[in-house]
């Protein structure tokens, strides 16, 4: 008969836009020294939050089992996670409703005997080691490349690990509704809650870990108030409050169940002859094509997002220059462009194609209004910013209704992209001027159910070095 063996594996996993590039870290650990024993990440493409905790959990027990092959039944692994949804599921007290999770959760289950994992919820703080594992894969396929052991610096992250910090390794039987009062207790002190929604247990309750159940064994639903299978984990990571009963959310952050945003990615056009002159370039004007430079853009973005697979849907302005970059980056996609005339540039009027110092020569008086107040227009009947405001406003609601949960690449100009951060961040008319905005740029603001945006990006030009 083998040797008994003890092992700690912590993993995490997760999705930079729910669903999003996604990615999952696991590391096994030595119970006795608190030493790795090995490390495992990977970055899986687009995916939500729960499926890339899965795939970690998947492989944090596999690395387990290779470690010790010869093991057999008498291999004990304590699996700890900051994913409640995880840890409820492979214990066996929440079903598993979601198709997408039922697959991911037989396959960790077969990975060892049930018998032979324990699980225990911890904070996000005591998963630094493993969340670092999956940042580090995400930024690698932000990259367009895959997670290599070798260049991993996640082990500095780690919180100092000495011999008996972490819990002994136990196998069944154990008190599973001790373990399971104890889980919920720790959880709420770890988020604060003097009037927790969960009974506290009562002192001297033994054994915090939680024997795992198969995956075919029946349970409760998941409580009321719980998060959901698909949007619970991202406000879980990013330390949402639960929300308690008959109190109104106040923010985009304190609700757990508002599902995946619609996320708009805003890719400025590439430059055109105008462009490096700094002339004003509107809707008014020529409606000039992208010069050899900002061809070049155009293609580096589209390498870019083909890189990364996130995009699902491209609208686009009407303008020339616009639909030359869309048509770039959605040739390597696959996927067609919508043209929307809400993304159009502003029209300039009499100042097209001038630059700001030749208006302030011949339009001093008109420039000086036309920068005190947003209701005024530039010389000549063009657009006030207030009249951009309103028409970009509801080309925004327009899309985020119509692709709600999806991520839309947006190809537009610098005002509308300036605009749509500025109405996200419920800032005055006078941040126009306040933000910089280059050439093939790219930008991203999220719109949640509620009504609630979050600015996620803002002219990130990294892709273009």
């Amino acid at each position: 008969m083998s040797a008994a063996r003890q092992v700690v594996v912590e993993a995490d996993g997760g999705s930079r836009g729910n669903p999003g590039p996604a990615g999952y870290g696991a590391v096994v650990i030595d119970p006795a020294t608190g030493e790795p024993l090995a490390e495992a990440a990977e970055y899986i493409g687009v995916a939500t939050n729960n499926v890339a905790e899965y795939r970690g959990l998947i492989a944090g027990l596999s690395a387990a089992k290779a470690l010790f092959p010869d093991a057999g039944d008498a291999l004990r692994v304590h699996v700890r996670m900051d994913s409640k949804l995880v840890v409820e599921q492979m214990s066996g007290r929440w079903k598993i409703k979601h198709p997408d999770m039922k697959p991911l959760a037989a396959r960790a289950a077969a990975v060892l005997p049930p018998s032979s994992v324990t699980y225990e919820w911890i904070p996000r703080a005591q998963n630094k080691h493993a969340d670092r594992l999956a940042n580090e894969a995400m930024d690698a396929g932000r990259d367009g490349r895959q997670w290599e052991a070798s260049a991993s610096t996640a082990v500095l992250d780690a919180p100092a690990r000495t011999p008996g910090t972490l819990p002994p390794v136990q196998g069944p039987p154990g008190d599973q509704v001790a373990g399971a009062a104890k889980a919920r207790a720790a959880l709420a002190a770890a988020r604060g809650a003097a009037d927790t929604l969960f009974p506290v247990p009562e002192p001297g309750v033994p054994d915090t870990t939680v024997p795992a159940a198969p995956v075919s064994a029946p349970a409760p639903e998941q409580p009321a108030g719980s998060a959901s299978e698909e949007a619970g984990t991202a406000s879980e990571k990013a330390g949402a409050p639960r929300q308690k009963a008959g109190v109104p959310q106040t923010g985009w952050g304190s609700a757990p169940d508002l599902g995946a945003p619609a996320t708009l990615v805003l890719l400025r056009h590439g430059e055109t002859a105008l462009t490096p002159e700094k002339r004003f370039s509107g809707s008014g004007g020529t409606d000039p094509e992208l010069s050899a430079t900002g061809r070049g853009q155009a293609e580096r973005a589209a390498e870019h997002f083909a890189a990364l697979g996130t995009v699902q849907e491209i609208v686009s302005s009407p303008l020339r220059r616009c639909r030359e970059t869309a048509a770039a980056v959605a040739g390597r996609l696959g996927l067609d462009v919508r043209i929307d005339e809400g993304l159009r540039e502003t029209d300039f009027g009499a100042w097209e194609g001038l630059t700001f110092g030749e208006v302030r020569e011949r339009y001093a008086d008109d420039l000086t209004a036309w920068l005190a107040s947003p209701d005024t227009a530039p010389t000549g009947g063009g657009e006030s910013f207030a009249e951009v405001a309103e028409r970009v406003a509801a080309a925004r609601d327009r899309i985020v209704a119509r692709y709600a949960g999806r991520t839309v690449l947006l190809v537009t100009h610098v005002t509308p992209i300036k605009t749509l951060v500025r109405l996200a961040l419920g800032a005055p008319p006078e941040a126009l001027f306040r933000m910089e905005l280059s050439a093939a740029s790219i930008s991203t603001v999220a719109y949640y159910a509620d009504g609630n945006a979050s600015v996620r990006l803002l002219n990130d030009t990294s892709h273009l070095r």
